[in-house]
């Protein structure tokens, strides 16, 4: 019996992923907006997440750089 009601709880949950769709060229431009993005279009948020980053690299700038000038690269 438990095997059944797991059996039957797998068929549903597989059948989610059935589901999914393509997204449509049309569709792209809404998802490329900054709000869809993860902090959305919070500037405040991006820039408080920024001071903290360039506080912990000891460094001003360098977003996309590896090492902050502490010699652990």
């Amino acid at each position: 019996m438990i095997k059944i009601m797991y059996l039957g709880l797998l068929v549903i949950l597989l059948q989610g992923c059935s589901m999914v769709q393509d997204v449509k060229p049309w569709e792209k431009g809404t998802l490329a907006k900054e709000s869809m993005r993860e902090g959305g279009g919070n500037t405040l948020l991006k820039k408080f997440e920024n001071h903290i980053y360039f506080s912990k690299e000891a460094s001003k700038g360098g977003g996309g750089v590896a090492g902050g000038g502490c010699g652990c690269n």
